[in-house]
């Protein structure tokens, strides 16, 4: 579904200094480049280099916080897949990003096309999203849902 005018995403280089700085990251964004640069066994000043080069490039995308769901009072999650309308990829995709309760979104090959993360407070309003938001979007000819009933971050 992806056509010729789409970002083309490309791999940057990285050695094993960069993957260490962005493992260690991934396991706590909050760390200082102090603590970096010495988990890494860099100086302070190597780590800000290489945090920025990574960040500049695009490697980094954001610094983030991961919440537990349920305790955030997200109690309902589904992943909900989608067949989509050939070309309205573009289009479906920014009216996605603007929902909320949509959480993760992935154009993927296969049985259908695009998989959501959605998360709720109940199965009340989650039923809303997906019947009155995501099943009335144009493009959309399905969807199919499927509860989750735990999650586990394996980050």
């Amino acid at each position: 579904m992806a056509g010729p005018d789409d970002e083309e995403q490309t791999a940057v280089s990285l050695d094993d200094v960069d993957r260490n700085i962005i493992a260690e990251l991934m396991r706590d964004g909050r760390m200082s480049v102090t603590q970096v640069a010495e988990n890494v066994h860099i100086s302070r000043a190597h780590a800000y280099t290489r945090i920025a080069r990574l960040t500049g490039q695009g490697v980094l995308t954001k610094f983030t916080a991961l919440v537990d769901p349920i305790k955030a009072g997200l109690k309902s999650s589904a992943y909900v897949t989608l067949k989509v309308q050939q070309h309205s990829w573009r289009e479906l995709r920014e009216q996605l990003r603007a929902i909320p309760e949509v959480h993760h979104v992935a154009l993927v090959g296969g049985d259908f096309d695009v998989i959501l993360l959605v998360r709720a407070i109940d199965n009340v309003h989650l039923r809303r999203v997906i019947f009155d938001q995501l099943q009335s979007m144009a493009g959309v000819l399905d969807t199919q849902t499927f509860l989750v009933f735990e999650d586990l971050d394996t980050r």
